[in-house]
């Protein structure tokens, strides 16, 4: 299939007249200055998709339900306590409902993959479904349902707090031991692995799994909340990035979700590893956990790709923004991202588009030979982006730029036209009876 773009962003810069041919879902050639010949012409300005880094699915469908005020600190745990609440009743078809949904959202946004840290694996009652992979197969199914690029992370959690502390009542739909999640990982063939967290699994167990397991990616939230920091300090006398660095082999392979309460040491030995750290702004600001510290990371050239976590928000746009204002407001003073005299908007999506690569396991965020064929298309009519040319759309997409996604190819597959996706209606109306039978 040959596609012609009158204007795309490549990774030297924006050309015109691009010639790109995509084989099996990938890009084998990109030509600029071409003719399109008989190739498909969109229309627009073309700029690579996003990847969703950092995905629960069910939690879209409890957006909202945790914000109410009261007596005492509402915290992360606070909103944890709603969340155990909220998932006991969920069954596979309705998570698949829930999922299908999220993406759908997601594409219409400019994300074009995402990386579905799974968690839910058991039934109510805490007991393993019959078939042990149930709800994986739920995440997949959605998945072809709305085309969506899936990496499905299943996720090892087997305690409650560090040191092996045993599972509440609330985290029993959770729970795997070793032997049982390193079948699941073969049993999905799954694209990527996650260990919850520090305080969920212990470090024999770790240890057992990248063993077993020694090429995938691995994604693992870490240090999302200051009560995490202090439980891991009295626990190992290390602060759970810090005790990372010392006790793991990071690189490329890893992804630290939040990575929020870092010191300026930590933050400059995560970014020498190669990790990339994932950022979910929406979803950090929604708990009150607090901002990352990214001058340190920064500036020793770390990679950070974004999530969009609870699904408070699925904007990747505003994921960024919030990203950079955040760090505006500990500056105080604005237009801290890119290279001196760049264009921060474009900054901003093209670093986090293409470290999504890491964290996948594929090469994806780029229009280049060899990348995944993943593309968002801008209607350069739109009032934002009137008038505006090369990296100012950027700017002004990911700034103010709402509602000026025209259409989204994920996998060489043109999934959203005219700002809705193909399957919106049918996956809305399935959503919808899902959440009147959890209501009722």
């Amino acid at each position: 299939m040959n596609l012609f773009f009158q204007q795309a962003r490549l990774p030297s810069g924006w050309a015109r007249d691009v010639l790109v041919t995509v084989a099996n879902g990938q890009i084998t050639a990109v030509e600029t200055g071409a003719a399109p010949g008989d190739a498909e012409r969109v229309s627009g300005a073309v700029i690579p998709a996003m990847t969703n880094l950092h995905s629960h699915a069910f939690q879209r469908a409890m957006a909202g339900l945790a914000e109410r005020g009261g007596a005492g600190v509402d915290d992360f745990w606070a909103w944890r306590a709603a969340m155990y609440g909220f998932l006991g009743r969920l069954t596979p078809d309705q998570v698949e409902a829930i999922a299908a949904q999220l993406q759908v959202e997601l594409l219409e946004q400019g994300y074009a993959g995402i990386c579905e840290f799974h968690y839910l694996h058991n039934a109510p009652d805490g007991g393993h479904y019959d078939d042990p992979a149930e709800m994986a197969w739920a995440i997949r199914r959605a998945a072809e349902t709305t085309g969506i690029g899936l990496t499905l992370t299943p996720v090892l959690y087997t305690a409650s707090g560090f040191g092996g502390a045993p599972p509440t009542d609330g985290q029993k739909r959770f729970i795997f031991d070793v032997d049982g999640f390193l079948r699941l990982i073969d049993t999905t063939k799954a694209e990527a692995l996650s260990f919850h967290s520090l305080r969920a699994v212990t470090p024999e167990q770790m240890a057992a799994v990248l063993a077993a397991v020694p090429d995938l990616p691995i994604h693992i939230h870490a240090a999302e909340q200051t009560g995490e920091v202090e439980a891991c300090l009295a626990w190992s006398g290390q602060r759970p990035v810090e005790w990372l660095l010392n006790h793991q082999d990071l690189s490329s392979r890893w992804a630290l979700v939040h990575a929020t309460h870092m010191t300026d040491a930590e933050a400059t030995g995560l970014a020498r590893s190669g990790a990339t750290a994932v950022l979910c702004p929406s979803t950090e600001g929604n708990l009150g956990d607090g901002f990352f510290n990214a001058a340190p990371y920064l500036a020793a050239e770390g990679r950070f790709g974004i999530g969009t976590d609870s699904h408070v928000s699925t904007n990747p746009a505003e994921e960024l923004r919030w990203f950079e204002y955040g760090r505006r407001l500990q500056a105080r003073h604005r237009t801290l991202g890119g290279e001196e005299g760049g264009n921060v908007g474009a900054w901003l999506w093209t670093q986090a588009a293409k470290a999504g690569s890491g964290p996948t396991g594929r090469s994806v965020g780029e229009i280049a030979v060899g990348a995944r064929a993943d593309f968002v298309v801008l209607d350069p009519d739109h009032p934002t982006l009137a008038g505006r040319a090369d990296d100012l759309i950027l700017d002004s997409f990911v700034f103010s730029g709402q509602g000026a996604v025209r259409e989204v190819w994920a996998g060489g597959k043109r999934l959203v036209q005219d700002g809705r996706h193909i399957a919106r209606d049918a996956v809305a109306a399935r959503y919808r009876s899902a959440l009147q039978a959890l209501t009722d």
